[in-house]
């Protein structure tokens, strides 16, 4: 119930407040997701070949070093580790990143038909985000688009619950030169929910498609500021480090096999990576890109991690190494903070989020919002303070205002609500 002396004591503190400064919020999000790498591995595993210190990503390995230009906003993980043993292959790891769990998923099986992995729980990421009316959009490669390889109109987009692979007829990937197209629903997580899937519909009558649309939209998106809150980008199966075109030239190098497969990653992030760091969205509000492999590669251990970077005007910089344990766990807890949503059981974490540390170690400090629900001002406790900051910048829109408890770039009544509901907690 709505507290009035509260409200009424805060509107008497916010006639003496002055005008709202931004604060070091993470903004937009943009998640790109790479595949079947280990970042470190013991020097004994010589197949696939590790990311870190590998000549076939240049780029990759220029965030990561200290002084390097490329370095100036980036933080990176040395010890982030496979969700849980036997988490394999692709599809458990993404379904796990979205929801904290792999419900018992151990395949690469497709939402719908023979062996279909599809889940009706609505506790996932992108399922809570609906329900609190954050937006977000998965950006895939190579769906929504024609024989020719040109954006299909939106008004002909289905949802992305099939695989689609084969070789365009006239538009050349514009990152590795191909006309070869490769979509992989695995590496899709959020298709594997049918409160964002919409369900065994693979018509342009699917309500749910428009959550999604093919990477070859993203940049128009980006430029026009038309990008979501929450932005999951996953390149095709040729640009991820998944599949070899049989040879890539990189450089001036001509790599063949697995170093293929890196070179075509780090050309793809070293061509889109720059040109979201160049947007308005990262430059001007807070925006963050997070890249990451999917899964360890020839076993659990502790001595083989997964790519973690982050790059954010808000990130430590100048590839800070944390060595904090992380999973994919760990990012799924940082988005429930960064966008204050949370699901029905325990602490309101999903799943394994509940054990995870977030990622504020890669950040600095107060760039991923306290755990508390309605603490704005990110003490740790729902008080009198949090109040008048919400009632202070009432109205104001943009990401990082004070008084924006959940993040959606506006200050409301959805903010105020949180701030009654639990004034007088703490965490």
């Amino acid at each position: 119930m709505p507290r009035l002396s509260a409200v009424a004591a805060a509107m008497t503190l916010s006639a003496c407040a002055g005008s709202a400064i931004a604060s070091g919020v993470i903004g937009p999000v943009f998640v790109i997701a790479m595949e079947n790498h280990n970042w470190t591995q013991p020097a004994s595993q010589t197949s696939p070949q590790q990311v870190y210190n590998n000549p076939a990503a240049p780029y990759i390995n220029s965030l990561v070093t200290p002084g390097h230009p490329n370095a100036q906003y980036v933080s990176y993980a040395s010890n982030c580790q496979n969700v849980g043993p036997g988490i394999h292959p692709s599809e458990p790891s993404y379904i796990w990143a979205e929801a904290g769990t792999n419900f018992g998923v151990l395949n690469d099986n497709t939402p719908y038909g023979s062996g279909g992995t599809n889940q009706n729980t609505t506790q996932h990421l992108c399922g809570l985000l609906l329900q609190a009316g954050i937006s977000w959009k998965s950006y895939q490669e190579d769906i929504d688009t024609d024989a020719a390889g040109n954006v299909l109109p939106q008004a002909q987009w289905i949802s992305p619950i099939t695989n689609r692979s084969g070789t365009y007829t006239t538009v050349a990937n514009a990152y590795n030169g191909s006309r070869r197209f490769d979509y992989a629903v695995k590496h899709n997580p959020m298709a594997f929910f049918t409160d964002t899937n919409g369900g065994n519909n693979t018509t342009a009558t699917n309500p749910a498609r428009l959550y999604y649309a093919p990477l070859q939209q993203f940049l128009t998106d980006l430029n026009s500021g038309n990008y979501s809150r929450y932005n999951w980008i996953t390149p095709n199966q040729f640009n991820d480090m998944h599949t070899s075109l049989g040879s890539f030239t990189y450089n001036g190098t001509t790599y063949t096999g697995d170093a293929a497969n890196i070179a075509q990653g780090d050309n793809f992030l070293a061509i889109l990576v720059p040109q979201i760091i160049a947007s308005d969205a990262f430059q001007n509000r807070n925006g963050t890109i997070i890249i990451w492999n999917d899964e360890t590669e020839g076993g659990d251990d502790p001595s083989r991690t997964v790519m973690e970077i982050v790059i954010s005007r808000l990130a430590k910089g100048n590839a800070y190494n944390s060595t904090v344990r992380y999973t994919h766990s760990s990012d799924l807890r940082t988005m429930q903070e960064l966008f204050v949503v949370r699901g029905t059981a325990g602490n309101g974490f999903l799943a394994d989020a509940a054990n995870a540390s977030d990622l504020s170690d890669l950040f600095v400090a107060g760039a991923i919002p306290s755990p508390c629900l309605g603490d704005a001002s990110n003490d740790h406790r729902v008080d009198f303070t949090d109040l008048n900051l919400v009632l202070t910048n009432f109205g104001a829109t943009g990401f990082g205002f004070p008084g924006d408890v959940n993040n959606n770039g506006v200050v409301d009544f959805a903010d105020l609500n949180l701030v009654l509901t639990y004034f007088g907690g703490g965490c």
